[in-house]
């Protein structure tokens, strides 16, 4: 049996599928009742209310688990119980392999304190005795989503740093690899860092969006001040500055395309344009 954290989240929800049509016993864990999933469960899956981060309503779920799928709601990112609760708690219910989702940032930027919890996180899955395979992600494709309402209403895009090229992954690839880790022998105690196949800017992901729509979009390029006024309406304070530092000025190795999709999907990453041809209908 495998446990799906975040089972609704970019991840979640195409890693539960991938799971299923694998033949596997998926417990699919969201906060949010089995309504969250428009299309539904694929059959044979369960779904389990439960909040990894409060150890006690999860360990019932993991009860007969062998695999577990770690992933952090945004706000336990930065507090809650101690990293070490729910991996107590995967251990005593007999977890033999953890997958958790970390940061590129805990390896480029190890001392970011928006990103202290994951390390910390990192720590405790490295400690747990498990076999354990760590995901540290780039930036996400679907950060994306954040322009849906602009381009449907205005055909703009809003974003700051115009010409700031990242290699921004596909949530897909990411649920991808974790299903390889969650079920295939040869992953534990690895860290793969996860990109996309090209370092792109935010210019030429609104180019991509136009495309697939056959429409023109304006893109706006945001000051770092304007930038920042739109983040604080749904983003702590105290993590702003260093998103921006990132997005504006990211280190080479936050820029360079990693293998690792490819090494162990034994394919290349999906381009930003799949990305979007598959959420296209967010945008129109």
């Amino acid at each position: 049996m495998i446990v799906v954290t975040g089972a609704t989240g970019n991840i979640g929800r195409i890693l539960v599928p991938l799971l299923a049509e694998a033949g596997e016993d998926v417990v699919a864990v969201s906060r949010r009742g089995p309504g969250a999933f428009p299309e539904g469960l694929p059959a044979g899956t369960r779904h389990a209310r439960a909040d990894v981060g409060d150890s006690a309503s999860i360990r019932p779920v993991l009860d007969g688990a062998e695999a577990f799928f770690l992933l952090l709601a945004g706000e336990l990112n930065g507090r809650g119980e101690r990293p070490g609760a729910v991996v107590d708690a995967a251990l005593d219910a007999g977890v033999k392999r953890i997958v958790l989702v970390s940061s590129q940032l805990n390896s480029t930027r190890p001392d970011a304190p928006s990103h202290a919890r994951l390390g910390a996180f990192e720590a405790a899955v490295r400690a747990s005795g498990a076999d354990y395979t760590i995901l540290r992600p780039g930036g996400f494709a679907s950060n994306a989503l954040a322009w849906s309402e602009s381009v449907r209403a205005r055909r703009t895009v809003f974003a700051p740093f115009g010409d700031v090229v990242t290699p921004v992954v596909d949530p897909a690839d990411i649920a991808a690899v974790a299903a390889v880790a969650l079920r295939e022998e040869g992953h534990a105690g690895r860290t793969y860092e996860l990109t996309g196949p090209e370092a792109l800017s935010p210019r030429r992901q609104a180019a991509a969006i136009s495309h697939a729509l056959g429409e023109d979009i304006t893109f706006v390029e945001l000051s770092r001040e304007e930038a920042h006024a739109r983040m604080a309406r749904f983003m702590p304070e105290e993590i702003i500055p260093g998103t921006l530092d990132v997005l504006g000025l990211p280190l080479p190795a936050e820029q360079a395309v990693s293998p690792d999709v490819k090494r162990v999907l034994h394919r290349s990453p999906a381009p930003f344009a799949d990305w979007v041809t598959r959420n296209l209908p967010a945008f129109r």
